[in-house]
């Protein structure tokens, strides 16, 4: 049913309601990939210290992005990423993309992916622009909120041992 639908929308297969002469507005197979089969849905225990959690949102369209990291505390390598996205399928495939993109990969180096890779990649409209951007706006955020949790357990047990040292 749910295929039937979508191929109406899209203007695809019988019964199209698209008037003669007026083209559909299609997404990209890359775009209709990624939302039909998102990558690395889910969550992480937010509270775990390896993990960054990056959540934004475009308040003009509505779209809600949670994306999260978790990090190797030794190599600062990026092992494993999910998203939960509330939001067009520009948006729920530009998160997918964007965790694909950031496991395996240093802390430093996924600061330099841009919304407009991930645009150029999934071949989105300049209308769906915004979505990219909300990814590459959660990877920072994710970064950030990794960097803040390391450094306050940093600063936490740097001052638990002072307290042991003093009370000796």
């Amino acid at each position: 049913m749910l295929k039937h639908v979508g191929n109406r929308i899209l203007g695809l297969g019988q019964g199209s309601s698209v008037p003669r002469g007026v083209l559909p507005r299609l997404y990209h197979e890359r775009v209709v990939e990624h939302y039909n089969n998102p990558r690395n849905v889910g969550s992480f225990d937010k509270s775990d210290p390896t993990v960054g959690t990056g959540l934004v949102g475009a308040p003009a369209c509505g779209d809600v992005m949670k994306l999260q990291i978790k990090v190797d505390d030794e190599s600062g390598k990026i092992t494993d990423a999910c998203f939960k996205t509330f939001g067009c399928g520009s948006a729920i495939a530009s998160s997918s993309v964007a965790t694909e993109w950031v496991k395996g990969r240093q802390m430093e180096e996924v600061l330099s992916i841009k919304n407009t890779e991930i645009a150029k990649h999934l071949s989105l409209p300049p209308v769906k622009l915004h979505c990219s951007m909300l990814a590459e706006d959660a990877i920072k955020a994710a970064v950030k909120d990794y960097e803040a949790k390391k450094a306050k357990f940093s600063g936490s047990a740097g001052s638990a041992s002072t307290e042991k040292a003093a009370d000796a």
